[in-house]
């Protein structure tokens, strides 16, 4: 079966069994997202000083759509504009962002990169690549083909169903939960 096949082939309802599978590899999962280990060893091996908050500002930064606002990132992240204030400042003391007036509305700070900030994100994307690919290294192409763009679906259909701003997290899931009899 090909990938593309893969991803258009619709089920009437995913088994509990592969469902159950999916939970079990989130936690473990989880476990090292919430460790940030990629990031963590970014952070070591090319800017010691950062924080791993830092790196979420910039990699936030790169999705925002339109102009780059304290409010936007802090939004993007999901963190008190008060916090997000405090990274970007923090960010700008360092010269890896800097403020600009906005041409739409002078009264508007935006949020740019400098160059600094711009080589870090590189380098620092670069070396996640590299733990990556380390990890990957051993799997077929096309396994890791088809792996990349289920793995997108996945996660875009995540965001979709608890991620939309007009979705709160309960809303999705009473969405989920099967009425009560």
């Amino acid at each position: 079966m090909t990938s593309k096949s893969l991803l258009n082939r619709k089920s009437a309802s995913p088994s509990s069994e592969d469902v159950a599978r999916v939970s079990e590899m989130l936690g473990r999962m989880r476990i090292l997202i919430g460790r940030r280990i990629i990031g963590r060893t970014a952070i070591a091996n090319i800017a010691p000083g950062l924080e791993i908050s830092h790196l979420d500002v910039l990699d936030v930064m790169r999705r925002i759509e339109g102009e780059v606002t304290v409010g936007a990132i802090a939004e993007a992240m999901r963190i008190d504009p008060s916090r997000g204030s405090r990274l970007v400042a923090d960010l700008v003391a360092r010269g890896i962002l800097r403020r600009d007036a906005s041409q739409a509305d002078g009264r508007r700070s935006l949020v740019v990169r400098t160059e600094l900030g711009d080589g870090l994100l590189a380098e620092i994307r670069s070396v996640k690549r590299s733990l990556l690919a380390r990890v990957l290294e051993d799997w077929p192409e096309d396994e890791l083909h088809t792996f990349s763009l289920l793995f997108e679906k996945f996660v875009s259909s995540y965001e979709e169903v608890f991620v939309t701003p007009e979705k709160s997290p309960d809303d999705a899931l009473s969405e989920a939960s099967p009425p009560m009899a």
